[in-house]
């Protein structure tokens, strides 16, 4: 199995780009990016197992790995849960898949979005980013004919930077399109 491209591009290009920008004095204080987690809650969804299941599948086919349940954690009546209830569906992926799904994510599926502006910039505080997706059929894998209803889902990058800043360098230089260049 060959190198992913992207993962390719970080050691040869972002890493050194990295070094430089932020004057790391070594190669383990880059940030990398640890994991991608993907979540789909299914909010009303939770009485019906044929909807957990289409996104299982869906999730699964989107990112090449199984997608698993996610469960609650606590009783809540007003909304009919119980606990150990299914209320989305996660895939976590780390590795070559991360790099294969970031890269189709960037290339392929984000340029898909109508009238596409580029994704908002704000981080969490400690260097990662999510990304909300509103609808799961700008990934090509989803047959639009087939779904029964349009989900959405999180994504979530996981990064070893210790700041915002550095997290957003990294992201940018993996290709996801910033909206606006910000210097904070």
């Amino acid at each position: 199995m060959g190198m992913t491209t992207l993962k390719k591009d970080y050691m040869e290009r972002i890493v050194p780009a990295l070094e430089k920008e932020f004057n790391y004095t070594t190669v383990m204080q880059v940030p990398r990016l640890k994991k991608i987690v993907i979540n789909m809650g299914l909010g009303d969804a939770t009485q019906d197992k044929k909807i957990i299941e289409t996104a299982i599948t869906e999730l699964t086919a989107i990112t090449g790995q199984k997608a698993v349940a996610t469960l609650s954690k606590k009783d809540i009546s007003n909304f009919k849960l119980r606990k150990k209830m299914p209320v989305g569906v996660m895939v976590t992926l780390r590795r070559d898949k991360m790099y294969e799904f970031l890269e189709r994510l960037v290339r392929v599926a984000l340029p898909r979005i109508r009238d596409f502006k580029g994704i908002e910039s704000k981080l969490d505080g400690r260097g990662n980013y999510t990304l909300g997706i509103t609808e799961q059929i700008i990934f090509p894998e989803i047959n639009i004919d087939s779904i029964s209803k349009l989900m959405g889902m999180n994504i979530t990058f996981v990064t070893s930077a210790n700041t915002d800043e550095e997290g957003y360098a990294l992201l940018k230089h993996f290709g996801l399109p910033f909206k606006n260049a910000k210097n904070n």
